[in-house]
């Protein structure tokens, strides 16, 4: 199946263009300290809010900072946020969606009541709550993210349960005399693998967004912390007289988001089973 995947996914010109610029972001943030001119917390008061030039070739902030330098690193910090807030989300919601859909009853109405609340509220300000609570932080921005995102993989992990709980092949494995848990993770979950990787890729783009947004609003990454969010948030005062102090932060999110996603739907319609009945 992941080979016939790959096969039609080679074929969506806009999903390989979203995962080649995927695949330079995670090299240039793995090759950060190699490739960033100078450190992203020294300051230079001397070159502060210089445009960019062959010297800084995104210009430098308010503090002499080299931009280039500290969107290099701040890749590391959105990327390591929305992964980790990603495979967070997707093992509780994974676990907790298998759980109610293979033993339904009143387990099944718990645990979707559950969700049915923390999906009551608006994602940006429940993690906005979370984190006014618990405190503002990288850390604590990435628990925030995850519990907000634990609702969209438990319902969709619940759904393929209902639907395939019920096939033959898991009837055959119960007739074998195979237990609860090797039903579960042997017979069921591999067959809801593919609407998790979709969800995943394109909920990390979510999350990276939320991430910025609540670093933008103070509540996540702390200066002199590279992180887009934060960078964005110090230089809106500066739109008018320093307007690369802030374009330079939304490009990279804009751009990491949309790749993303456009590798996200490619994703999906090369997973889409009505493509391989076609």
């Amino acid at each position: 199946m992941w080979r016939d995947t790959w096969r039609h996914l080679r074929r969506h010109r806009l999903a390989m263009a979203g995962a080649s610029v995927l695949v330079l972001l995670l090299l240039a943030a793995l090759t950060a300290p190699l490739l960033a001119p100078q450190s992203p917390l020294t300051q230079n008061l001397y070159q502060r809010l210089l445009p960019p030039s062959t010297e800084h070739l995104f210009g430098t902030d308010e503090f002499g900072r080299d931009i280039f330098s500290r969107l290099l690193f701040g890749a590391r910090i959105s990327l390591r946020i929305g992964l980790v807030a990603i495979a967070v989300a997707l093992t509780a919601g994974t676990l907790l969606g298998l759980l109610a859909g293979y033993r339904g009853g009143w387990v099944d109405t718990l645990v979707m009541r559950a969700m049915d609340i923390l999906l009551a509220f608006p994602s940006i300000l429940l993690a906005i709550a979370i984190v006014a609570v618990i405190g503002p932080g990288i850390d604590n921005v990435m628990v925030a993210i995850s519990i907000v995102m634990v609702p969209q993989y438990a319902r969709l992990v619940r759904a393929s349960v209902l639907t395939v709980r019920e096939a033959a092949y898991v009837e055959a494995a119960r007739a074998l005399g195979a237990g609860h848990l090797r039903i579960v993770f042997a017979s069921v979950l591999p067959n809801c693998m593919a609407p998790l990787v979709v969800q995943s890729t394109l909920s990390l783009g979510t999350a990276i967004l939320d991430a910025a947004g609540l670093s933008f609003l103070g509540l996540g990454a702390q200066p002199p912390t590279p992180e887009w969010g934060a960078m964005l948030s110090g230089g809106r005062e500066l739109l008018l007289t320093a307007p690369w102090v802030m374009t330079f932060p939304g490009l990279a999110i804009l751009l990491v988001v949309l790749a993303l996603n456009l590798f996200g739907d490619g994703l999906r319609d090369a997973l889409d089973p009505r493509r391989a009945t076609s």
